[in-house]
């Protein structure tokens, strides 16, 4: 089917939809229980306990209650270090590997663990507390870092749902709290003990406190300092990645990605969508907000080859090759170029998210092929044609 130039101009508009980058939101949870015994393994009461990721540096904590008993839910699987505090101090602490199944149950009996230590034990002990001493001054810094960091991306988030011309106060607070993070994440830098080995997790949050407060350059500067240190946490090179992205540096960003899905276990499981893919996907969603269709469409495939579940990366893909159609002159009339792959893109979100929030998005582009004469038999022109 021909069609004129002006026909095909308005069949084809460039439509940019804006998706908010705020990381991989399909972590999954678990949870885990436990007891603590005191030096006469009696119940231990109202008794600290905290669990800091290994990877983020997040923390929660609740108490054992009147049996000592403690339980924590909604826990991201992955390593945490479980911390047994007694009035404000660290007592005990252990690393543990949350699950999605059933855990053994932690059990901190401080009778057993004195009746256990050694001479040599006891020395360890000794040099542990004054490396905590140490540190003090870094993790008082650090976790004033976070808190400013979390009221910073609140203030962002709530910008979002917040129209232009009253934005006013919230940027105001947006650069106040990002400021007072870079300033407490810097001075936890400057604190920290030499050779510390939690350097990446300071410089990761660092890096995100920059990056929030628009100071992009140093944020990738952060970024790669951690995964330096740290390189094997696929969320240290999707930040880097979007970061590089959202500058301009595209093949800087592709590369980062490229690092990130060699690492072990990039690929997806079928129920937990893949880390590693967003950063490809993140890169993608910043060219076409910037208006890159075409150019977005190599890190969106990249993404679905390894997360090939994840429906808006389909529509995102058959959004950026309907924008990248081309088109020719045939006889005097203008005939469309479809980029293959284009209807199957559509279809396949479709396919994922029958109801998504892009589904009437997938549908239109779908008819609008079809209107083009490409000769799609699609499944929403067929649902049509029944009823």
């Amino acid at each position: 089917m021909k069609i004129r130039g002006k026909a095909l101009a308005k069949i084809l508009p460039l439509v940019l939809v804006a998706l908010a980058l705020a990381g991989p939101a399909w972590a999954q949870f678990s949870m885990v229980e436990g007891e603590v015994r005191n030096l006469e393994g009696k119940p231990f009461v109202d008794v600290v306990i905290v669990f800091k990721a290994k990877d983020t540096g997040q923390t929660v904590e609740t108490k054992t209650d009147k049996n000592g008993q403690f339980v924590m839910n909604g826990l991201r699987i992955g390593t945490w270090t479980l911390i047994v505090k007694v009035k404000g101090q660290v007592a005990h602490e252990r690393d543990i590997h949350v699950t999605l199944n059933p855990m053994e149950k932690q059990v901190i009996n401080f009778k057993d663990i004195l009746a256990k230590q050694s001479v040599e034990e006891s020395a360890s002990r000794k040099k542990q507390e004054e490396e905590v001493k140490k540190s003090q001054g870094m993790k008082e810094h650090f976790d004033a870092g976070r808190a400013a960091l979390e009221q910073a991306i609140a203030a962002r988030n709530e910008m979002l749902k917040t129209p232009a011309a009253e934005r006013g106060p919230l940027t105001e607070k947006l650069a106040q709290t990002s400021t007072a993070a870079i300033t407490e994440f810097e001075a936890a830098r400057q604190a920290a003990p030499e050779k510390e080995s939690q350097m990446h997790i300071v410089q990761y949050n660092l890096g995100q406190a920059y990056d929030i407060a628009g100071r992009y350059d140093e944020a990738i500067a952060a970024f790669t300092a951690a995964i330096e240190q740290k390189g094997d946490v696929a969320g240290y090179f999707q930040a880097l990645g979007t970061t590089q992205a959202r500058v301009g540096k595209v093949v800087e960003a592709m590369a980062t990605c490229d690092r990130s899905a060699a690492l072990p276990g990039a690929a997806a499981a079928p129920d937990a969508p893949s880390v590693n893919a967003a950063c490809y996907s993140n890169v993608g969603i910043i060219l076409q907000n910037g208006a890159r269709m075409k150019e977005s469409i190599e890190p969106l495939k990249k993404a679905l080859a390894l997360n090939p579940n994840a429906a808006d990366y389909w529509f995102l893909l058959g959004r950026a090759l309907s924008n990248a159609m081309g088109s020719k002159m045939e006889g005097g009339k203008m005939i469309a170029i479809v980029e293959p792959g284009t209807a199957e893109a559509y279809q396949k979100y479709l396919e994922l998210a029958p109801t998504g929030r892009f589904a009437q998005d997938a549908k239109d582009g779908l008819e609008m092929l079809k209107a083009l004469g490409v000769g799609i038999d699609t499944k929403v022109s067929t649902k049509k044609k029944k009823s």
